[in-house]
């Protein structure tokens, strides 16, 4: 068993979270990567209100009695969401457990640690992370260049990144962005990390509750099918490298350059959750991270980290046999 502040604090078994994604962390996946021993996480603002998101939290505790936690994720907008009221119903459904990302999380940041909740802040920047442990947060996901969504504008790759946080932060980190295998959790514990943050990997499970025809293009797909856009508006985001994407692309690279609205109905939500409901690749733009390039497989949660925990156990082993004792030179 792999035993680190992560597991300790949170009482699971193996340090894999599953990253909160819209459209995506729904009862079904959270609850089957809770009971395979890591840590599923409810996506708060795939629910329409406060009160569907009690509901999400009532079929995950029918589905597991094991740890798991909710996402809020603070967005700029016209209309900002109740972040407030989606915090307050999840810790009066009994949640202990967030992950909270986004600009000014310190009011949420607040609201929860007078609750006694256990907060996962994530972060593309030390900088940023440094703040957020002197917020209070218990521990950091830290966003390498790598990651689905908004890697931040750095460019900062994850061996890097990573390294820096063991250098300069008190309280755990978790890593993010990248991550598939049993080789990127050992390589995220041996750089200081207490465990590691999966999105992508998830998204290609059995108890993903996406088109099966979505995950199937996963499976192909390469390493060099994400693409960034928003480069040029300062709030770069990595998708799948679809004819939607290339588009927003294309426009934001034409003389003058685009602003948001001018690409607002090609980037809708709406759009990209039709994504994962009609199979299509190219109805709209979907996250993406470059691990995408090590999934090869469409396993059960529990197939996919029993696997992980066992394989990462093995590499632990193999890399001892490296040292050798009274050796000839």
């Amino acid at each position: 068993m792999i035993s680190t502040q992560l597991t300790e604090a949170l009482g699971i078994r193996v340090p894999i979270v599953q990253g909160g994604m819209q459209w995506v962390g729904l009862p079904r996946l959270v609850a089957a990567v809770s009971e395979a021993g890591g840590l599923g996480m409810l996506t708060a603002l795939t629910q329409p209100s406060p009160d569907a998101l009690r509901v999400a939290i009532k079929e995950t505790q029918a589905l597991t009695k094991r740890p798991f936690g909710v996402n809020i994720t603070i967005l700029p907008s016209i209309t900002p969401p109740d972040y407030a009221g989606y915090a307050k119903a999840a810790v009066e459904e009994g949640v202990r457990v967030f992950e909270t990302a986004g600009n000014n999380p310190g009011p949420l940041i607040r609201y929860l640690k007078s609750q006694g909740c256990y907060i996962i802040h994530k972060c593309t920047t030390i900088r940023h992370a440094l703040s957020s442990e002197k917020a209070g947060v218990d521990c950091l996901s830290i966003d390498g260049f790598e990651c689905a969504g908004h890697p931040g504008e750095q460019d900062i790759g994850g061996l890097v990144l990573l390294a820096r946080a063991a250098q300069e932060l008190k309280i755990p980190f978790i890593a993010s962005g990248g991550f598939a295998d049993s080789r990127g959790l050992l390589a995220a514990l041996s750089l200081g990390a207490a465990g590691i943050n999966m999105g992508t990997r998830f998204m290609c499970t059995k108890e993903s509750e996406i088109h099966q025809n979505i995950k199937d293009v996963m499976v192909k797909s390469t390493e060099a099918d994400t693409i960034h856009i928003f480069r040029t508006l300062n709030n770069t985001a990595r998708v799948y490298r679809n004819r939607i994407a290339e588009q927003v692309v294309a426009l934001e690279r034409r003389p003058g350059g685009a602003k948001f609205e001018d690409l607002r109905e090609l980037v809708s939500g709406a759009r990209g959750r039709l994504v994962y409901t009609t199979g299509d690749p190219n109805a709209g733009v979907w996250s993406a991270g470059i691990s995408i390039g090590l999934i090869n497989d469409i396993p059960s949660c529990q197939e996919l980290i029993s696997r992980m925990e066992r394989e990462t156990e093995e590499h632990i082993a193999g890399l001892g046999r490296l040292i050798k004792t009274n050796a000839k030179l």
